[in-house]
């Protein structure tokens, strides 16, 4: 079967699996378990379906993981009408970034703007991998999205992640009407290892005596790589995304000795006053949930505007919009960012 066939079979049956009423999803998968028992039912069909698979595995290879991601993503992908979607680049430092703008075709000539770090545990993934989720979010708030290419792990490890992030943020700054963007009305926002990026970015605009983004969104983040936080055993296994993936993933981004490192784990920053307003949007069933909250809990203890929502879906509902669960945090997620950006 060539690549083109077996993504089409995926997707139809992803969607036949999704499409079942929650009432005959409960019955096929059974309840939820205990540690998480609001797990939307799609959400649970879909941790039941795939974790066999993941709770399997031990070792993972950098190249094949990424062919894996494309292709999963193409499956639970969804075509968005709407949106005009562009190439760009973002420049600076004598590097070029490639990016993708996605416009919803009711923007006006200028107005806000998301720049968006995709997840992927800072190995794999990339603005392909995350082209449906950013065009949903684009359609669903009216804002612009530019979704960032960056280098990943372990071929560049930390910080280049850092520096791809920083540099994305200050091409934008230099020249906010090259995408559409209102000057004082551009934001960032990263699920998983991206969510880390634009965290470590607000961070480093802050040493740097920068102004901050109007708003930091930060989806199931990643912001302890020293992997001390309770969830990454309760949630290390049934739940999609395993405690051994995340550690294989922190090996290969995190150079040794500096799991602790704030530009690494953000829960570790010791002065956050001053930094953006801030959406912290954790999964309920998910490894990252508990260091997320406690992010979050750190930001409005140093007197930061946050919100912080716990979505009853696992790791990685951002880009599965395939479901229903899905859709309906993207409905919360637009609200949020509407709330935030004006």
């Amino acid at each position: 079967m060539g690549e083109r066939a077996a993504i089409w079979a995926a997707r139809r049956l992803v969607r036949l699996l999704f499409a079942l009423p929650d009432g005959l999803l409960a019955k096929l998968f059974g309840r939820p378990p205990d540690t998480a028992p609001e797990l939307r039912p799609d959400a649970w069909a879909m941790g039941r379906v795939v974790s066999p698979i993941e709770d399997s595995r031990t070792d993972w290879e950098p190249v094949a993981s990424r062919r894996t991601t494309e292709f999963l993503a193409a499956a639970v992908g969804r075509p968005v009408p709407g949106v005009t979607i562009e190439p760009r680049t973002v420049e600076g430092d004598g590097r070029r970034l490639d990016a993708l703008l996605f416009t919803p075709t009711e923007c006006g000539p200028s107005g806000p703007l998301l720049i968006h770090f995709h997840g992927g545990g800072w190995v794999q993934g990339s603005i392909r991998s995350h082209r449906s989720a950013c065009a949903w979010l684009a359609a669903g708030t009216g804002v612009r999205v530019l979704s960032v290419e960056y280098r990943l792990a372990p071929e560049h490890p930390f910080p280049a992640q850092a520096e791809d992030a920083l540099l994305a943020w200050r091409a934008v700054a230099a020249d906010p009407g090259r995408f559409g963007a209102e000057p004082g009305r551009v934001g960032v926002i990263g699920d998983s290892a991206g969510a880390q990026m634009a965290a470590v970015l607000c961070l480093d605009l802050k040493a740097a005596g920068e102004p901050q983004p109007a708003c930091q969104i930060l989806i199931y983040p990643v912001t302890d790589c020293t992997g001390s936080m309770p969830s990454r055993e309760t949630f290390g296994r049934g739940f999609y995304l395993t405690k051994a993936r995340m550690d294989w993933f922190e090996r290969c981004f995190v150079p040794a000795g500096e799991a602790a490192d704030p530009r690494v784990s953000p829960l570790f920053a010791e002065d956050l006053d001053g930094l953006a307003p801030a959406l912290v949007s954790v999964a309920v069933a998910d490894p990252l949930r508990d260091e997320g909250v406690a992010y979050g809990e750190k930001l409005a203890a140093a007197g930061m505007p946050v919100t912080i929502d716990h979505m009853p879906m696992l790791h990685a509902w951002f880009n599965l919009i395939a479901s229903r669960s899905s859709r309906k945090g993207h409905e919360v997620l637009a609200q949020r960012v509407n709330q935030l950006l004006g």
